[in-house]
């Protein structure tokens, strides 16, 4: 899948051209994706008036804010870390903002890798017969050294 976003408007429009997540679910893993797209909240000190928790001073906008709604960090005491707290609420409830993100980020997995689920199957396939053929080669010793002792 190819994107229609071209380098030079990426730059144009955002400062940087932005990153395919895609890859960066690759190299950081779902689980650090899951986190970057659901710490985003509300910094009027940085330039695209986002910021993230996972990712500190990103540059990249958060482009799912309508469905998540406004969210701001809350700090507790000095030096503790903060915590996000919707402040106006968007489209999507709470936990269907959860599960919304959660497809997106298996999504971009998949997209990331699509041969994965061949490759998995056929290493378990392999190790299956790797499994079969020790236990042959184990046969086939004690039969080849019976006759040593």
């Amino acid at each position: 899948m190819r994107t229609s976003l071209t380098v030079k408007d990426g730059k144009a429009w955002f400062g940087v051209m932005p990153p395919d997540l895609s890859l960066t679910a690759r190299s950081r893993g779902s689980d650090w994706l899951y986190t970057y797209m659901r710490g985003f909240y509300r910094d009027p000190a940085s330039k695209s008036g986002w910021n993230n928790v996972a990712f500190p001073n990103v540059s990249m906008p958060h482009v799912l804010w309508e469905y998540q709604g406004d969210a701001v960090m809350k700090v507790a005491a000095a030096g503790a870390p903060g915590q996000i707290v919707l402040d106006r609420p968007g489209k999507l409830a709470p936990a269907e903002y959860d599960r919304y993100v959660a497809d997106l980020v298996n999504y971009l997995t998949y997209m990331g890798e699509p041969a994965r689920t061949t490759r998995v199957q056929i290493g378990i396939l392999v190790m299956f017969f790797l499994a079969i053929f020790f236990v042959i080669a184990l046969l086939l010793k004690k039969e080849y050294w019976k006759d040593v002792r």
